[in-house]
């Protein structure tokens, strides 16, 4: 009957238990023939689960797949309810697995579900699913072994059979990770998993994107404000009363820490920590009151660095012996201590230096250069840019004297930062792919199955004559040949382009003077052919039209550049004409939308990305200009503006 039909439909999903109770609950008013039917028909339809389960922990005892897949191909049935069988038999594994806590047991069963995705007997997503839950069971002492076996295998999980049906889950899963530990505490760990996501998505991946340059303004700097509560610059006595107890025995003669020569006072020391504030959110140096202060702290502060600098007496040598041994591994910790009693040892301490330092030139960096979404108003004046400059070079400067290997380090990190802009000009165009397709490179690759013995060729060793390579030009340029303009084989750059190489090395006509200008480069091989076909023998120059009446030969613009075509003439938008018009249309943002053919997902994204409708306006704006490239230009975005009843707006830009 029909409730026996839904019991056999859904008995692969879910289990047996669960089935039974819908029928006592379905089948409460059937009678008691019907009800016996029903629960027999349990009994059958148990017996595929069941049979799955045992094999499975057959499989599992015997670390093979062998035993599952041929239990599998005996049970009748479609694939889908098979596979959705074994995904739940798998979970089923599983829960009893969790019972008694064993890493080798769950990631046996993991392997195991990897192997039978690629036997084809169930869904790609059940490891995922089986790591996401034995994660949630687990301690985190336990999930960090774990999350070892998830990193050794991701290139499975970037294979084709697996990526696209686990990369949402290995997402959701590791920041259910990030949720459950502390970035303090378990600092490595999260680097850990920060690390596999960037292995695991492509550097062009949206989700992994601070695409509009948004700072962690959570991550304040705490210290003590309180000038009466400050210890500093109490009497020596004092400090050492107060200061941290050191066993006897504990520490040797050569370990003992030197008195330290930096006066510090509570000035200095709220001073120096005030400076975090501005490393933590760079648009307060924009602003003229605040970037007085950054420039009086960040002076005292050099100064300080300037006139008390380190040597290698200062430090331990054991130490430094010790941290050249251990390869770099050292303690990490991911906030600043800020206690007053230790300021004395951090402005002593060469990596704290570096530290402070480093962050300068982070800061710097982003002061100086071009960032997409950075508001209008955030430009340095003359006298912003040249104390930026100069103190940019005095941090480098103690950056080198700093020991041990400062040169080294300073080097390196000029080096990373340099490259660092390129990564601001890739996002400033919106992340464009990394991945360029040229079906003439493609040919060209497969030529040939080794590339490089065929580069060394004999053959390839020739260059063509004149009228071989430009046979076929002169014969299109005759008008009785009636070719159209754009089929002509001038307007192929490749050609073009092995033209000029050829003229280059075997036509006097390459170097000769003209006064005759061009607006594209097939307009230029278009005269070198006319003038070639008079030269060469058995064609009928008279018949082509030369072109050459305005050529003079004295001037000197052989070829015009080809940006002077009227397609790249036309004005670009700029990001101060898109504030402008931003701010005009506020709200009414998406009644530009329409007109300038932005989809509703589009749209959707834009609102998520920002509440304030200015930015909004903003975004939409640098989206339309992203997706058009050159034909984002003035002209274009005036005419959406005027067919969105934006008259106004539209005449101030065609005014600008």
């Amino acid at each position: 009957d029909v409730q026996c039909k839904n019991v056999s439909a859904n008995f692969m999903v879910w289990g047996g238990n669960d089935i039974v109770q819908f029928m006592l609950t379905s089948a409460s008013d059937a009678d008691l023939t019907k009800r016996k039917n029903a629960l027999s028909l349990i009994n059958v339809l148990s017996f595929p689960l069941t049979q799955l389960q045992a094999s499975a922990r057959h499989a599992l005892s015997g670390k093979s797949s062998k035993p599952l897949i041929n239990i599998f191909n005996q049970i009748p049935g479609n694939e889908t309810e098979k596979k959705t069988t074994l995904d739940q038999a798998l979970r089923g594994v599983l829960g009893d697995l969790i019972q008694k806590p064993s890493c080798d047991d769950y990631l046996s069963l993991i392997y195991l579900s990897i192997d039978a995705v690629t036997e084809g007997i169930c869904s790609a997503t059940t490891p995922f699913v089986l790591l996401g839950d034995v994660l949630d069971c687990l301690p985190l002492d336990l999930c960090d072994k774990i999350f070892s076996f998830v990193e050794e295998n991701v290139s499975t999980w970037k294979s084709n059979s697996f990526y696209t049906a686990g990369k949402n889950y290995l997402l959701r899963m590791c920041n259910d990770l990030l949720r459950r530990l502390s970035k303090s505490q378990n600092t490595v760990f999260c680097g850990r998993i920060q690390l596999f996501l960037a292995r695991l998505f492509p550097l062009s991946e949206k989700s992994g994107l601070n695409l509009q340059s948004q700072f962690n303004l959570d991550n304040i700097t705490v210290f003590n404000k309180n000038e009466q509560e400050s210890t500093l610059g109490q009497k020596s006595t004092e400090e050492k009363e107060d200061g941290m107890e050191v066993e006897e025995g504990e520490m040797g003669e050569d370990d003992a820490p030197a008195p330290c020569s930096i006066p510090i006072d509570y000035n200095l020391y709220r001073k120096f920590w005030t400076l975090q504030d501005y490393f933590r959110n760079p648009v307060q140096c924009f602003d003229k009151f605040s970037w007085m202060t950054f420039l009086k702290y960040s002076d005292e502060t050099l100064a300080v660095f300037k006139s008390f600098k380190l040597d290698d007496m200062q430090a331990s040598k054991r130490k430094l012996e010790e941290l050249r041994a251990s390869g770099g591994e050292h303690v990490y910790f991911a906030k600043f201590l800020t206690s007053e009693k230790l300021m004395d040892l951090q402005l002593s301490d060469s990596n704290f230096r570096r530290h402070i330092l480093l962050q300068y030139l982070i800061l710097f960096q982003y002061l100086k250069g071009q960032v997409k979404f950075k508001s209008s108003s955030c430009v340095l004046n003359d006298d912003q840019t040249a104390w930026i400059e100069e103190t940019t070079k005095l941090v480098y400067q103690l950056l080198r004297e700093i020991p041990p290997d400062g040169d080294k380090f300073a080097t390196m990190v000029e080096h990373i930062l340099n490259t660092e802009e390129n990564w601001n000009s890739w996002k400033n165009e919106g992340c464009p792919s990394f991945v360029k397709e040229s079906d003439e490179l493609t040919r060209l690759w497969n030529l040939n199955q080794d590339n490089m013995e065929a580069c060394k060729s004999d053959s390839r060793e020739f260059m063509p004559s004149l009228d071989e390579f430009f046979a076929e030009a002169i014969e299109q340029a005759d008008p009785a040949n009636m070719v159209e303009e754009e089929y002509k084989v001038v307007r192929n750059p490749n050609y073009g382009w092995r033209a000029l190489r050829l003229l280059s090395r075997r036509s006097p006509h390459f170097f000769q003077p003209t006064n005759q200008k061009f607006k594209s480069l097939a307009d230029y091989l278009d005269s070198m052919v006319s003038k070639l076909a008079k030269e060469l023998p058995d064609i009928p120059s008279e018949e082509i039209k030369t072109g050459e009446e305005d050529d003079d030969d004295n001037g000197d613009n052989l070829l015009k550049d080809s940006n002077d075509s009227p397609s790249i003439q036309s004005k670009l938008v700029t990001n101060q004409q898109m504030d402008d018009i931003a701010a005009k249309l506020g709200a009414q943002w998406k009644m530009l939308a329409s007109h300038l053919e932005m989809k509703a997902s589009e749209l959707r994204e834009i609102e998520t990305d920002s509440e304030d409708v200015d930015m909004q306006a903003k975004l939409l704006l640098v989206s339309w200009q992203d997706r058009e490239g050159t034909q984002a230009t003035v002209e274009n975005l005036v005419t959406a503006l005027n067919s969105a009843g934006f008259s106004q707006i539209a005449d101030s830009l065609s005014e600008a």
